[in-house]
């Protein structure tokens, strides 16, 4: 019986890709491809940019340059296999490459849940507490920030990917998406996927569901500090160095949850797919000119870069 069990195991899994239309897909691959070059121009510019002007050398900026960082590499783990499928009949991938390429997605997503959390207490203290800013938010705790950050979102989607992928595949083997997503291939077990969907609504209750309650709350105490300030002209300040995070939080927990709480239905499954090239491929594209464009500190730092480098010797 388990030499049965071994012959007939899935070793392979066909990805259904963005369409089953051939020519849709085509027409699709010069566009992602600028998406995805933009992502890693903004996302490689912005880190750039922070790390060589000392006025950014802030926990604020430390925290976006993480976040490119995980932008990058969360793109980096989708789109590149995604924009070679769309030349191929047949998606194919093996199990292997599928278990890693959903636990570094999962890593890489759950960490920016986490990173926003930490974003979002960033804001309380620098709004909250002003005076004692630098002092509670010094360099040693933002790095521990990122790291528990990191530590979590890899945990989480180790716990994810081993509860997942140790379940038995004997076929059929076709993932209703372009990559690997979790819920999509428990769906095809062919032993009680019980235990590893429990796990996983665990891990988004508590991983992302309580970095969005964090971050909630964390809007509630600065709410209430910025109403406690008198002037109108520092009202709009204090709610101005945390809109543009406001704006990610919504973009990113919005299209994120509506995935993973999305009824199944005949039309969820295409439905699933636009949410998903929203936060996986648009938002990170996004990210960086949502915390720049209208960023007075991060335009003279550009102009200063720039100054500088014109006047460099050549």
């Amino acid at each position: 019986m388990e030499g049965d069990r071994n012959l007939t195991s899935v070793t392979m899994f066909v990805l259904l890709g963005i369409s089953e239309d051939k020519e849709l897909q085509i027409s699709l691959f010069p566009v992602f491809l600028v998406i995805y070059l933009v992502t890693l121009f903004c996302n490689l510019g912005l880190i750039t940019l922070i790390r060589m002007d000392s006025h950014l050398h802030t926990p604020m900026y430390f925290f976006l340059s993480a976040l490119s960082l995980i932008d990058i590499c969360y793109t980096s783990s989708i789109i590149p296999r995604m924009l070679a499928d769309l030349f191929k009949d047949k998606k194919m991938i093996s199990f292997i490459a599928c278990a890693t390429q959903w636990l570094v997605s999962s890593w890489m997503g759950q960490t920016e849940c986490c990173l926003l959390a930490v974003m979002a207490y960033d804001r309380y203290v620098a709004i909250g507490n002003p005076l004692q800013y630098s002092t509670i938010m010094a360099p040693g705790l933002c790095w521990r920030m990122v790291a528990g950050a990191l530590g979590c979102g890899f945990v989480s989607s180790l716990i994810e990917t081993i509860t997942g992928f140790e379940l038995y595949y004997c076929g059929p083997n076709v993932i209703q998406h372009f990559f690997c997503n979790i819920t999509e291939i428990m769906n095809l077990s062919c032993s009680n996927p019980f235990v590893g969907q429990m796990s996983l609504f665990v891990i988004v209750c508590i991983v992302i569901g309580g970095s969005l309650v964090f971050i909630l709350l964390s809007y509630g105490f600065i709410a209430a500090s910025i109403l406690k300030i008198s002037s109108m002209k520092g009202s709009v300040k204090a709610f101005n160095t945390c809109a543009s995070h406001l704006a990610v939080v919504t973009l990113f927990y919005g299209t994120g949850l509506a995935v993973y709480m999305h009824p199944s239905s005949g039309n969820s499954t295409k439905q699933n797919k636009f949410l998903s090239v929203f936060y996986i491929i648009i938002i990170p594209m996004l990210n960086p000119f949502i915390y720049t464009l209208r960023n007075k500190e991060f335009k003279a730092a550009l102009k200063r870069v720039m100054k500088r480098a014109v006047h460099l010797p050549h």
